[in-house]
């Protein structure tokens, strides 16, 4: 079987000079190919889309204004708003300009932003409307901007990248692939936020590795939907930068919301969705819900329909009731153009991907970091182990090493879209690599025989009880992901005793409250009704012995991760 890579063979030289082409090359090839197919699209409500010579022409505006401001190659350039068709350009315009793209994230508080600015002293900022107008002005940073310009909303202050204009075009800055594309903020491997550097070539080489053989089969008809952030490495290389290698169309959506999102993915007639496990439980279960309001026997049919069309699917390779299923359920959610789901940021549980499978949908689940550009696994549809997060990249190399009687240990990597370390952290860059060069991922796994990586959970999640057995949070966590009744989990250890290192297992929960509103039943009554479900499922050691409910909803990053060192109950 032929690489996907191998076919820059025949262009290298001509439309691009590397081993690897720069992003902004990858694009140029697509606009050359399909120059009147669409490129970015949005709803808001009314269709706006960019064709491919559109959205090259808006690049070169915005590139040409920054360069005549004086935005030099090296530069940092931060981005900062929500997903839309106007950050897209502002990426591939910085790129082109030369400059190194700092996206950060949209809902971070304007404090936060300002440390960023101090530490990576940006040349330029785009940031939608509310952004832009809480810069702080009498910042030292601040007076060595060559500007501001807004994504979204109008301000008065600042222009809109709708309407910069250089006074003369510029050519694209000659980049080459080995240059840093890209800084991206993340806690990182080894705890404090930190500057994660990828270059073009890390980044593309990820884009080329995901779709080799049989992990991501797209052409330019497929519609992809940019729903997480795109200021995180996952949404950003597997959604948009997929779009553009595949010349196919990008939707945008905005926010983390069902019904804004069945709404773009109806028009948009997305093919590709990618999300998280969050995401696809709350789908599901609004699904299930609509079957069981049906009555007992609709929703037997349904379920036994559901285990048939799995059946043959998976034996025979016929997907005989996905008409049916389109028409009574996946057109209500805006999944019945859906070709495949991606599932990232967390393992989903085995139950939930199994019904999606047979309701006819295909899943890939991957595995990855920002210091990795991410993608380091995916699960092919053609091959997919349900309880791996899928095979290792074919450039990849990955160990495991320190292994315990299961052969568990601290996965390790190696491979071209691997980060070679943080900006201006000489420290942490260190710390980060082991002596022969491979990537300390700090996460616990195992590999099979056929190079498919099994996730146990973070290194430092690791509970250690009184027999000196190992328990991993995130799969116990996992447990829990049909429970409507469960909004959050945390699972943690906890010392009984102060002078005993050894630990047990606690449930820290954040109830749905909005479940429990009309049932006139005890909230803790109920969850620890769960807890002993769920505990008959664990060995003795791994059964949680301690709930704490806590009222207010636990702090999580932006792809819906609870920030386990903010939990303090």
């Amino acid at each position: 079987m032929k690489h996907s890579w191998e076919e820059l063979d025949h262009i290298r030289g001509t439309l691009f000079g590397g081993q690897w082409p720069t992003i902004i090359e990858m694009f140029l090839i697509s606009v050359n190919k399909f120059p009147n197919r669409p490129c970015f699209t949005s709803f808001g409500p009314d269709r706006f889309t960019l064709t491919y010579n559109e959205a090259e022409r808006a690049m070169v505006r915005v590139s040409s204004y920054l360069q005549e401001k004086g935005v030099a190659p090296g530069d940092r350039v931060i981005i900062n708003g929500k997903n839309s068709p106007n950050w897209a350009i502002a990426y591939l315009a910085v790129l082109h300009s030369g400059a190194i793209v700092v996206p950060l994230d949209n809902h971070m508080a304007p404090s936060h932003m300002e440390r960023l600015c101090s530490f990576c002293k940006p040349s330029f900022i785009f940031g939608d409307k509310t952004v832009a107008e809480a810069l702080d002005q009498n910042s030292p940073w601040y007076g060595a901007l060559k500007g501001v310009a807004t994504l979204l909303g109008v301000s008065p202050a600042f222009p809109s990248i709708d309407e910069v204009e250089a006074k003369e075009e510029h050519q694209k800055h000659s980049s080459n692939c080995e240059d840093i594309a890209a800084i991206l903020f993340t806690s990182g491997t080894t705890g404090n936020e930190k500057g994660v550097m990828l270059t073009h070539a890390n980044i593309v080489s990820d884009v080329y590795q995901a779709c080799d053989g049989t992990f991501l089969s797209l052409d330019e008809t497929d519609v992809l939907y940019a729903l997480l952030p795109l200021h995180h490495s996952y949404c950003c290389t597997a959604v948009l930068l997929e779009t553009l290698k595949f010349g196919a169309e990008c939707v945008f959506g905005q926010e983390i919301a069902v019904s804004r999102m069945i709404a773009d993915m109806t028009k948009g007639q997305v093919t590709i969705f990618m999300g998280i496990p969050m995401l696809y439980n709350k789908i599901l279960a609004g699904m299930m819900k609509q079957v069981r309001k049906k009555g007992v026997l609709s929703y037997a049919l349904i379920r036994s329909m559901m285990v048939i069309n799995g059946l043959t699917k998976k034996y025979l390779k016929a997907n005989i009731f996905r008409g049916t299923f389109n028409k009574l359920l996946l057109s209500k959610v805006g999944l019945n153009q859906n070709r495949i789901l991606i599932c990232g940021a967390g393992p989903l549980s085995p139950k939930v991907f199994k019904q999606y499978q047979q309701l006819g949908l295909d899943f890939i689940q991957g595995y990855g970091l920002t210091e990795t550009s991410p993608i380091l696994t995916l699960n092919p549809i053609s091959h997919f182990k349900i309880r791996s997060v899928g095979m290792v990249f074919p450039l990849v190399e990955m160990k495991i090493v320190d292994k315990d009687a299961n052969g568990i240990g601290e996965i390790l990597v190696k491979g071209p879209n691997v980060t070679s370390g943080y900006w201006n952290d000489e420290a942490n860059t260190k710390e980060l690599f082991d002596e022969d060069g491979y990537l300390k991922t700090g996460d616990l796994g195992y590999l099979d025989k056929e190079n498919y990586l099994y996730l146990k959970g973070r290194a430092k999640n690791l509970i250690i009880t009184e027999g000196g057995k190992n328990v991993y949070p995130e799969e116990i966590e996992d447990m829990f992901q049909l429970y409507v009744q469960v909004d959050q989990i945390l699972i943690r250890g906890y010392q009984q005793h102060k002078n005993s290192p050894s630990e047990l297992i606690e449930a820290v929960i954040h109830p749905n409250f909005e479940y429990y509103a009309n049932l006139g039943i005890s909230e803790k009554e109920d969850l620890e009704g769960i807890i002993r479900e769920v505990n008959q499922s664990l060995p003795g050691y791994k059964k949680i012995s301690k709930l704490t409910m806590v009222q207010e909803p636990m702090e999580m990053t932006s792809t819906k991760k609870i920030k386990r060192n903010r939990v303090t109950v």
